[in-house]
């Protein structure tokens, strides 16, 4: 399945991008620390969404087969650059929150945090990448 994403330029590091079969759009600016103003998400910022995004969505598609609302769970992602050249996103930190009364099993809680793994987005990133998860119940 392919999906058209359409990007224009708007200048001053800015960029829209529309989800061509939504029409939904959003915006991007560059970071304060590569010259730009910090205004928005930035796309190693979009890439850390995606990630987290992608991370709760797998598991929720799991959970929702064994009749388990995942809603209330938090996923915060914390972003790391690399430090020497090239610049390129070299950590995520991610932290799985559950709500404090969801009751899962052992074996819901070992399957839930197997499936991360299945997640595309992170399939998709360059083993270099480190991922590290950490789930709280």
């Amino acid at each position: 399945m392919s999906v058209k994403i359409d990007i224009e330029y708007d200048g001053e590091l800015h960029c829209t991008a529309k989800h061509a079969p939504s029409g939904m759009t959003l915006n991007t600016d560059a970071p304060t620390d590569n010259g730009g103003k910090g205004e928005t998400f930035s796309p190693t910022d979009l890439l850390a969404t995606a990630l987290g995004t992608c991370i709760i969505t797998i598991m929720a598609l799991v959970a929702q087969k064994r009749n388990i609302s995942l809603k209330g769970t938090r996923v915060d992602v914390l972003k790391e650059m690399s430090k020497s050249p090239p610049r390129r996103v070299s950590d995520f930190s991610v932290t799985i929150t559950y709500p404090a009364d969801l009751n899962l099993s052992d074996s819901d809680k070992a399957r839930l945090e197997k499936v991360v793994d299945a997640c595309p987005v992170k399939q998709s990133l360059h083993p270099d990448v480190n991922v590290n998860t950490e789930f709280i119940y």
